[in-house]
C-alpha cells in the first residue's frame, strides 16, 4: 500500500509539474515523443509480422500529435466540439470503409485516401490565408501556404480523377491524347502562377479562389489522359504529392510531426514512383506528357485481344491441370487483377497448402506493376495469410523459372507477355516481365483470350508448354482443390505423422 501511495503522489506532483509548464513547451515534447513514435511506426512496416503494430503505432503518433498541437493552440469550447465531432465522423466513416471495401476496390480506396490528404493540407492553408494573413510568418510561411495550397489541390483533384477511372466511372476523352491538353495545363498552370504571386497583397481575396481553382484544374488535366496500365505510377506519385502538401502544412501550423511525416511520405513516394516506372521501362515523363499507355482499355483490364489474335491456342480442363500438379515438385503462381476481381486469393491460398503437405515447393511471383496500385498484389495474397517469404520478386523468381515444373498464371497478362523481350515492334518491348516461358509447363487461368491495357495479343498464349484455362479464377481453384483431392494429394504426409 506504501508503494501505491507513493506512486500516486509522484503521478499526481507530476501532473503538477506539467500543468505549470507554458502549454507551447508541453506541446513540442509531445510533437517530438509523436515523431519518434512515427518513426517507429514506419520502421516496422518493413515486416509483416510487426506491421500490424506497427500501424497502430504511427496511429498513435498522430493521435499524440493532434493532441499536442490542440494545448498549443488552446481552442474554446465551440471549436472543441466541431474537432471532437469532425474526428468522431471521420473516424467512423474510415472504421466502415475499413471493414467494407473489398480488396478488388483498394486501388481506387488507396487513390480516395491520397486525394483526403492533399485535401486536408489545403484546408489548413486555405484557412490559414484566408483567416490569419501572410503577415505574421514571413516568406517561409508564404511559400508553404502556396505549395500546400497548390499541391494539395492537384493531389485532390487528381486522384479523384484517377479512383473514377479505376472504377471505370470516367473513360479517357479522345481530345487528351492531342497536343491540345499540353496547351490547356500550360495555360492553367500560369494562373496558378498568378494566383501564387497575388497572394501576398490579398491572401484572403480572388487570388486564393483562383489558385485553388486553377489548381484543381490543372490536377484534373494531368491525370485524365493517363490510362489505365500507368495507374500504378500516377498512385504512388499522387501520394508523394500528398506527402508534399502535409509538410508544407506543418510549416504552416509548426508541426513538427507534419514536416517529418510528410517529408518522409514525399521521399517513399518518389521512390517507388521511380521503382514502378522502372518495372514498365517507362519514364516518368512519358507517364505524365507522352500519351497513355492502355488508354482505350476498359477499366476492368480487357482490351482489344480476342480469339481471331491468335492461330493456336491449347485449352485444357481443372483435372488435367490437378493431374500436372500432382506430378510436380516445384509450383509458382502469378497473380494478377484478374485474382483479386474473382477474390480467389483464399482458394489459391487452400490450394497450395494443398501442395506443401505433398511435398510441392509452391512460390508466388511478384510483378511491381501487378494490379492496380503498387504492391496490390502483396496485400491481396497478405490478406489469405500467404506467408511473406513465399512472395518472390521478379528479378528474384526469374533466374528460378527454367526450374520450375508448372507455372499458373492467375488473371495476368502483360506482366508476362514474351513480346516485351523479343518483339522491338510491341510497346511492351523493353519492360522487365515474369520470364515464365522458360517453365516446363504453364496454365494460363482467364475468362477468355481478351488483351491486357497494352491492348496486344499474348505471345505465351501460343507457346508450346503453354495450355489455357477457361474461367472463373475463383471456380478454378476450387475445381483444381477438389481434383487434387480425389486424387489423394495431401493425404500421403498426413498418413505419415499419424
Amino acid at each position: 500500500m506504501a508503494t501505491l501511495h507513493s506512486l500516486a503522489s509522484l503521478l499526481s506532483s507530476s501532473l503538477e509539474s506539467l500543468r505549470q509548464l507554458p502549454p507551447q513547451v508541453v506541446g513540442d515534447a509531445i510533437d517530438l515523443v509523436s515523431v519518434l513514435l512515427l518513426a517507429l511506426g514506419i520502421k516496422g512496416l518493413a515486416k509483416v509480422r510487426s506491421a500490424r503494430f506497427a500501424n497502430g503505432l504511427a496511429a498513435l503518433a498522430l493521435g499524440l500529435a493532434v493532441l499536442g498541437l490542440l494545448i498549443q493552440l488552446q481552442p474554446d469550447a465551440t471549436a472543441w466540439l466541431w474537432i471532437a465531432a469532425g474526428s468522431a465522423a471521420g473516424g467512423l466513416l474510415g472504421l466502415v470503409m475499413a471493414q467494407r471495401v473489398p480488396m478488388t476496390a483498394m486501388p481506387e480506396t488507396v487513390a480516395l485516401f491520397n486525394g483526403c490528404g492533399g485535401m486536408a493540407s489545403l484546408l489548413v492553408a486555405f484557412g490559414v490565408s484566408r483567416y490569419e494573413g501572410l503577415d505574421d510568418g514571413g516568406w517561409v510561411a508564404a511559400a508553404s501556404i502556396v505549395v500546400s495550397l497548390l499541391v494539395g489541390a492537384i493531389t485532390f483533384s487528381g486522384s479523384l480523377v484517377a479512383m473514377a477511372k479505376l472504377r471505370g466511372w470516367l473513360d479517357t476523352p479522345a481530345w487528351t491524347q492531342s497536343n491540345l491538353r499540353h496547351g490547356v495545363n500550360i495555360g492553367l498552370a500560369l494562373v496558378c502562377l498568378v494566383g501564387a504571386l497575388a497572394l501576398s497583397s490579398d491572401p484572403g481575396g480572388w487570388p486564393l479562389l483562383l489558385l485553388v481553382l486553377a489548381s484543381s484544374l490543372l490536377g484534373i488535366g494531368v491525370t485524365l489522359p493517363i490510362g489505365g496500365a500507368d495507374m500504378p505510377v500516377v498512385i504512388s506519385l499522387l501520394n508523394s504529392y500528398s506527402g508534399v502538401a502535409a509538410a508544407a502544412a506543418g510549416f504552416v501550423v509548426g508541426s513538427q510531426l507534419l514536416i517529418v511525416a510528410g517529408a518522409m511520405v514525399g521521399a517513399a513516394g518518389l521512390i517507388l514512383t521511380q521503382v514502378m516506372c522502372t518495372a514498365m521501362n517507362r519514364s516518368l515523363v512519358s507517364v505524365l506528357f507522352g500519351g497513355a499507355l492502355g488508354a482505350a482499355a476498359p477499366a476492368g483490364g480487357g482490351g482489344g485481344g480476342d480469339a481471331t489474335s491468335y492461330s493456336r491456342i491449347v485449352s485444357c480442363s481443372p483435372e488435367e491441370c490437378a493431374m500436372a500438379l500432382e506430378n510436380a515438385e516445384r509450383v509458382v503462381f502469378v497473380p494478377g487483377y484478374g485474382l483479386a476481381v474473382a477474390q480467389a486469393q483464399h482458394a489459391l491460398r487452400e490450394l497450395s497448402k494443398l501442395l506443401e503437405a505433398h511435398g510441392v515447393s509452391v512460390s508466388y511471383a511478384i510483378h511491381p506493376v501487378a494490379g492496380r496500385m503498387p504492391g496490390h498484389m502483396n496485400v491481396l495474397l497478405a490478406e489469405a495469410d500467404v506467408p511473406y517469404e513465399q512472395m518472390v520478386e521478379m528479378d528474384l523468381i526469374n533466374p528460378e523459372f527454367p526450374a520450375t515444373d508448372v507455372v499458373i498464371v492467375l488473371g495476368a497478362n502483360d506482366v508476362v507477355n514474351p513480346q516485351a523481350k523479343t518483339d522491338p515492334s510491341s510497346p511492351l518491348y523493353g519492360m522487365p516481365v515474369l520470364e515464365v516461358d522458360q517453365a516446363r509447363q504453364v496454365f494460363v487461368v482467364k475468362r477468355s483470350l481478351g488483351a491486357g491495357y497494352a491492348g496486344i495479343a499474348n505471345a505465351l498464349f501460343e507457346l508450346p508448354q503453354t495450355a489455357m484455362v477457361f474461367g472463373d479464377a475463383k471456380a478454378v481453384l476450387n475445381g483444381l482443390l477438389t481434383e487434387l483431392r480425389a486424387l489423394g494429394v495431401g493425404k500421403v504426409k498426413e498418413t505419415v505423422s499419424l
